[in-house]
């Protein structure tokens, strides 16, 4: 009950006919109009669904999100922004609200439209099945490669109440920072104002949602959304206080647990990795770093390996785009020191192999000078699975 666990929401999902199998159209709903914040693809091809719900959400208000898997809805034109309109209007004449209070999310294939016949029967069917104890279907309908439901829930301290924020989400391949490739739904029944919710969005997704990377592309459709109902009775955040502390630290924690969950579910994985930089000039450079390390083929692939190959993770911090001097990088698979000023020292090749195999491989970059700023991000390997599941993603 993950997504449906804070007071005011209910949430149901159908199979409708979209995918080939299974459950393919979710609807999230609260009982009344909630504050509402989101962030989307940074991607220039946007998905109509991307762009009507930037049209809706610019109240700061919402009330329900459809979500539909196996059709992306992008590449489609204005046939397919119609359709996402469409999609708003239905849900928001079965609730009783207005179309822009509907979010719309769509994700799957590039370039198909919406068969619309089945979206509208699954549409109709779907509202009436609305219960709190729906989030689980609606959690497994949003997926498309992922091999499991991804579900969060996290409590945190508010006037003497405990509140909630719960989340559903999918991703598994094409992502990528800024946004990453998917699909992620937060709820809480804490009351905050749109500007405070917009804002610890950003703040949590910039430490979370946009640190991971499968494989360096960033989907038409991402978007990350959060309805704030405000069922709890409890004051609401209105400034810059503890309250609003505690929030935003909830909300990042949840957003963490969301993206771990995806990176260990990254198409084809078999372990993940953490990639930290140390001594940068900025975090910027920290960041662009790490992500060039963390996106590297010839490093992903030493981690599906096992190979304590060391040597691509330099070559990568030197094509990062950051003035380093490669004199002053030091590296470490785990604790094994395995590289100083840019050259090979002595160290154990086994445990460097052990190093690894461990969950999370963990790979350090040390900059030696006066930078003090650092960055990290989370990665997975690249195996023969991935090349597999894309290879025939469509057929």
């Amino acid at each position: 009950m993950s997504v449906t666990a804070p007071l005011g929401f209910r949430a149901a999902a159908t199979a409708s006919g979209i995918k080939k199998q299974g459950l393919d159209l979710a609807l999230l709903a609260a009982d009344w109009g909630c504050s509402a914040a989101a962030v989307f693809t940074t991607n220039r091809a946007q998905a109509a669904p991307v762009l009507v719900s930037r049209e809706h959400l610019a109240s700061g208000q919402a009330r329900a999100v459809i979500v539909n898997a196996g059709c992306a809805n992008a590449g489609t034109g204005d046939g397919g922004l119609a359709d996402a309109r469409e999609m708003a209007a239905l849900v928001a004449t079965e609730l009783g609200c207005r179309p822009w209070e509907v979010v719309v999310a769509s994700t799957g294939v590039i370039g198909v439209p919406l068969p619309m016949d089945t979206v509208r029967s699954g549409i109709a069917h779907v509202v009436p099945s609305l219960s709190r104890e729906g989030g689980a279907d609606a959690a497994r309908a949003i997926l498309t490669t992922d091999t499991h439901a991804k579900e969060v829930v996290v409590e945190f301290p508010l006037a003497g109440e405990t509140a909630l924020i719960g989340a559903m989400a999918k991703g598994s391949g094409m992502i990528a920072p800024n946004m990453a490739t998917m699909l992620a739904f937060f709820t809480t029944d804490a009351a905050i104002s749109p500007h405070l919710l917009h804002r610890a969005l950003r703040e949590a997704v910039g430490e979370s949602l946009n640190r991971i990377t499968v494989d360096g592309d960033t989907s038409t459709n991402d978007m990350a959304l959060i309805l704030a109902s405000g069922a709890l009775p409890a004051r609401a955040i209105l400034g810059n206080d503890r309250d609003y502390d505690a929030f935003r630290w909830a909300l990042t924690e949840a957003s963490r647990r969301v993206a771990a969950l995806i990176i260990r579910d990254g198409e084809g994985a078999t372990r993940v990795a953490e990639v930290r930089v140390e001594g940068a000039a900025t975090t910027n450079d920290a960041d662009r770093i790490a992500r060039t390390v963390a996106e590297s083929p010839l490093v992903k692939t030493a981690m599906n390996g096992g190979d304590p190959n060391w040597g691509r993770v330099l070559a990568a911090v030197g094509r990062a785009g950051v003035a380093v001097d490669m004199n002053h990088v030091d590296l470490f698979l785990g604790d094994v020191w395995v590289a100083e000023s840019g050259r090979a020292r002595a160290y154990d090749e086994a445990r460097a192999r052990q190093a690894l195999l461990e969950d999370p491989i963990r790979i350090r970059v040390r900059i030696a000078g006066d930078g003090r700023e650092s960055g990290w991000m989370w990665t997975c390997d690249l195996s023969h699975g991935y090349v597999d599941i894309n290879a025939h993603y469509r057929s």
